[in-house]
């Protein structure tokens, strides 16, 4: 890859940043992501909570202010994906949300790199907890990562995995948002959107019904997919997806992205430390200095 095309490419240090999600009945979430998901309240402002693990934000539910659920085929939120830094720390989890919710538990797989499993909030946001498995052992096949979609039963994991010492420290295992899920109208113009434009690299599709992209090597950042929503338009404004933080080193990161933006006439507000723009969908997108 030579220096030029590197210009072009979002730096190899980013990681995902807060999610916000507009929300209908803020008491039926906020009982939802702390008492089901395990996580705390670490900040407040403009009359919406953000909720984390150890003080750090990981979902940002603001007031929806009488807005609809979008519907199933619309262009939004696919999942949220909430990395653990190992299997206990996911598995406690998992344990705290099917006891609170069990029909919010909506599947699970061995993903190869990964081991994750789906769950929707009260308000029909999808929630991926997940592990990562040792890089090491990731395969590529050339720019690509191998993925898949194996069977991984929940009962076996939690026999597995789940401690008493585990659940007692959930609050105090960290988590991050490993990776965001979008749902959009077409694949094609995702890549067009998230690759040629924004500077993520490709490293996964799925029969042309998928995209996988991230920075650094990772397996995916980000993701977009047309299972429920091909051929979806722009967004209408509704609960649900409100805004993805993407977090990158500097200022020169936020800058050099806010000049492609401007070359491929996008859109943007870029305010010199945090740019803020849409993608195709009207998704919305704020890279910002972590």
């Amino acid at each position: 890859m030579t220096a030029a095309s590197n210009q072009d490419l979002l730096p190899a240090e980013l990681t995902m940043g807060t999610v916000m999600l507009k929300v209908g009945d803020m008491k039926l979430m906020s009982d939802y992501y702390q008492n089901a998901l395990g996580l705390d309240v670490v900040a407040e402002q403009d009359g919406g909570l953000y909720y984390g693990r150890l003080g750090k934000p990981l979902v940002h539910l603001a007031p929806g202010g009488g807005l609809q659920i979008p519907g199933r085929g619309e262009a939004g939120l696919f999942h949220t994906a909430l990395l653990f830094q190992d299997r206990a720390a996911l598995a406690a989890t998992i344990a705290t949300a099917a006891q609170y919710e069990p029909r919010a538990f909506v599947g699970s797989a061995d993903h190869l790199v990964s081991e994750a499993f789906y769950f929707t909030d009260p308000e029909g946001n999808g929630i991926e907890l997940y592990y990562d498995k040792p890089r090491e052992g990731w395969e590529w096949n050339g720019s690509s990562v191998v993925m898949d979609s194996l069977p991984l039963p929940p009962q076996r994991y939690l026999q597995e995995h789940l401690s008493e010492e585990a659940v007692s420290g959930q609050r105090a295992a960290g988590a991050g948002v490993g990776h965001v899920h979008l749902q959009v109208g077409d694949v094609q113009t995702a890549q067009d959107f998230y690759v040629d434009t924004l500077g993520f690299e490709r490293t996964a599709g799925w029969h042309g019904q998928a995209l996988f992209v991230s920075a650094g090597g990772y397996h995916h950042h980000m993701a977009m997919n047309v299972w429920n929503s091909r051929g979806a338009g722009p967004r209408r404004d509704t609960l649900g997806l409100g805004e993805v933080v993407i977090e990158v080193p500097s200022g020169d990161d936020v800058g050099a992205l806010a000049d492609r933006l401007r070359v491929a006439g996008i859109g943007s507000h870029h305010t010199g430390r945090e740019l803020r723009f849409e993608d195709p969908w009207r998704n919305r997108l704020r890279v910002a200095v972590r």
